[in-house]
């Protein structure tokens, strides 16, 4: 690291700060792991993290499965530099040095386990620096800006926190042109302001309002509103409001299924169709998500992932059932 580019004393003491806030594991080690070590600390975390991930790498070739682990892990470490460290100046140091340790890798120089196992995904994916980098820039705007003027502000917004995710995934599955990105990030876009709109109140608990101050204005509902905890006829109707364009962004990005190989086309449609339960369970619950929050029942995940299992191997089971007729 050149003097141009290294810390100065106080940013070093932010960045100390931050990292005692995190899992130690998370911190820069002082020499880089192997690919093999790598790549086992990224699946560790991706398959102890977050469970659907887990459940959709059933559905993944084996050969891609460490590409997705990296992927993960990068995503879920940058996403705790912003929102778990608790105080937004050692947020913003640590997103800095993440994004300098980014920029390493590129450039062959990769120390942290997630950007050595990475290092290897974008040699062999040939995957640009724009979506990792963009991720970053939505992790620190999360850090300035707690409210969104209107709709087109909130999917500006997506177009850094979701949209880089699943080009990130057409990337590794080997796809890069944009009539396919664009339908990725209707689909990305969706599935973020399902969740925004699950999660209203858990938002607001961080001061944040993801909800567009124009629509906000224009039903009738504030800040107080939400505080209250209380679903008022003015909050329904945004809610409503809401989550019927997230609904039709959905289905914008539908034809993406139909556009991909069967392994990638399970994937896409198990997180399609569990963003649409999502906003069904918000719909089931007449747009009150003030008082609890909606969640997909687990019978429901369920229900989905053998919806994705049987769509996977219908075409398998019409083939036997063919030749066997034919006998």
């Amino acid at each position: 690291m050149t003097a141009a580019t290294a810390p100065d004393s106080d940013t070093e003491r932010l960045i100390a700060q931050g990292w005692a806030a995190l899992p130690s594991s998370y911190r820069l080690p002082d020499k880089a792991p192997t690919l093999e070590e790598a790549r086992a600390w990224c699946k560790h975390l991706a398959e102890t993290h977050y469970e659907n991930f887990h459940v959709a790498t059933w559905f993944l070739p084996e050969r891609l499965r460490p590409h997705f682990h990296a992927i993960y892990a990068y995503c879920r470490v940058s996403d705790d530099l912003g929102d778990e460290v608790g105080n937004t100046q050692q947020s913003l140091a640590l997103l800095d040095l993440w994004g300098r340790e980014l920029d390493a890798c590129y450039e062959g120089s990769a120390r942290h386990p997630v950007f050595v196992a990475l290092a290897e995904t974008i040699r062999a994916c040939n995957i640009p620096k724009e979506p990792f980098a963009d991720l970053l820039t939505a992790f620190r705007q999360d850090q300035v800006v707690t409210r969104y003027a209107t709709m087109q502000d909130v999917l500006g917004y997506c177009r850094y926190s979701a949209n880089p995710v699943g080009r990130l995934v057409l990337y590794t599955c080997g796809y890069s042109d944009e009539g396919r990105f664009r339908l990725s990030d209707a689909t990305c876009s969706a599935l973020q302001l399902a969740n925004f709109w699950q999660d209203v109140k858990v938002d607001f608990a961080k001061d944040r309002v993801y909800l567009p101050q124009h629509d906000m204005r224009r039903f009738g509902v504030t800040d107080a509103t939400i505080e209250k905890g209380i679903a008022t006829p003015e909050f329904h109707a945004l809610l409503k409001y809401e989550v019927e364009f997230a609904r039709n962004l959905f289905l914008q990005g539908l034809p993406l299924i139909n556009m991909v190989d069967r392994d990638l086309a399970v994937d896409l449609d198990l997180f399609s169709r569990g963003g649409l339960e999502i906003l069904n369970a918000i719909e089931h619950r007449d747009y009150d998500v003030l008082s609890s929050r909606p969640s997909i029942s687990k019978r429901t995940k369920l229900q989905l992932a053998l919806r994705a299992v049987s769509g996977k191997f219908l075409p398998f089971l019409r083939l036997g059932v063919s030749r066997g007729k034919a006998a």
